[in-house]
């Protein structure tokens, strides 16, 4: 099977690209028209970047450089406006990223969407989105409510397919610069802190290079504790939102298998340690099972297990799927959970699921070939 190419021009750096142009017997400056070409005009190909000399982009090509974009093979419009796309890799693996628009009507978007479909039949214009960003093929973090975690993990992607999936949907969806309406989370197929290097210098070339703030972005972790300490450490980094789902180590292990090794007292220590920006707050992921965690005894634990942590709690009730065990609660169980958590001084919020009906809500994303649940 064909593995990543290490000639792929998508996802290397300033210093690295001025050693591309070193090799050719260009000047550094080559390499800054080079990186602006790749990442800030988001040029289809090399040929297209007309500031180089056509001598420089023959060498390129002589070369076998590639671009580096993943394929968009398929993609599936949700009747909310989410857009799932399922990408093609170049050793044929393939991923999936969400698109999710926020419209008129005032509703946050954090899933996919119909985006260019619905907004040719009701002219509507999105006033912010949100891109949903896969870091591995599949994910070996084994969530027990999390379809992804059927897959398995398959390898990790490099700064380039993390980066191509942003240029992917930004190209498809027409987006172009200033990108101050578009944010990124780091929530999609894959555990990002088992990948962190290859991670986070997609996030510099992301902010480097294509222009999104790292101020807009949001990673998820299900809780590898040396690496929450490992992104406290960057200057350049997104905000930290943690998978918690259970407010105690016997619920917490069953339910995400991760937490034997790195159980809640380190999580949370971590957490109280994480060194936060000005106005930031930590987010706590809470995915709502009927009858497993969602019980008023469970919102008292986590209002306490969370005290003293700047922190907000965002409540996902469970995304359905084949082979999920565990049922989703009804709405107003989600509503009674979160009142308690308000009245315990824990800002907490509802997040509303997009793109179910086409497998792109949270937990849904396996690579599924069909439009609809």
């Amino acid at each position: 099977m064909k593995s990543p190419s290490d000639k792929t021009l998508l996802g290397l750096d300033l210093q690295e690209l001025t050693h591309v142009a070193e090799q050719a017997g260009e000047p550094a400056y080559r390499a800054r028209q080079l990186f602006h070409g790749l990442y800030v005009d988001r040029l289809g190909s090399v040929d297209e970047i007309s500031t180089l000399p056509q001598s420089f982009r023959n060498w390129i090509s002589s070369q076998r450089f590639e671009q580096g974009v993943p394929y968009i093979a398929q993609h599936f419009a949700s009747t909310d406006g989410t857009v799932r796309y399922l990408m093609r890799l170049s050793d044929n693996e393939t991923i999936e990223t969400v698109w999710m628009p926020e419209g008129d009507d005032g509703e946050a978007g954090d899933g996919s969407d119909a985006g260019t479909e619905i907004q040719k039949q009701t002219g509507r214009e999105w006033k912010r989105a949100t891109i949903c960003v896969s870091s591995q093929v599949g994910c070996a973090v084994n969530c027990q409510f999390c379809l992804t975690a059927l897959l398995g993990v398959k390898r990790n992607l490099t700064a380039g397919e993390i980066v191509g999936q942003v240029i992917a949907v930004l190209d498809h969806q027409d987006v172009s610069p200033p990108l101050e309406r578009v944010n990124l989370v780091f929530m999609g197929m894959g555990e990002p802190f088992l990948n962190f290097e290859n991670f986070i210098k997609a996030v510099r070339l992301l902010v480097e290079g294509v222009g999104i703030p790292d101020s807009r972005m949001t990673v998820s972790t299900a809780g590898i504790v040396p690496r929450i300490y490992d992104l406290g450490n960057e200057g350049i980094r997104p905000k930290l939102a943690i998978s918690l789902t259970a407010a105690n180590d016997e619920l917490r292990s069953r339910l995400m298998p991760i937490n034997r090794k790195w159980n809640l007292k380190h999580l949370i220590t971590a957490a109280q340690e994480f060194p936060l920006r000005n106005r930031e707050k930590i987010t706590f992921e809470y995915v709502l099972m009927r009858g497993v965690n969602d019980s008023d005894q469970d919102a008292r634990e986590v209002a306490e297990l969370i005290r003293g942590v700047k922190a907000k709690i965002n409540l996902i009730a469970l995304n359905p799927g084949p082979g999920i065990e565990y049922k989703t609660p009804d709405e107003k169980r989600v509503n009674e959970f979160q009142q308690i958590l308000i009245r315990a001084g824990v800002p907490t919020f509802v997040r509303r699921p997009r793109g179910r009906d086409i497998y792109a809500a949270c937990g849904q994303l396996k690579r599924t070939l069909e439009a609809t649940a």
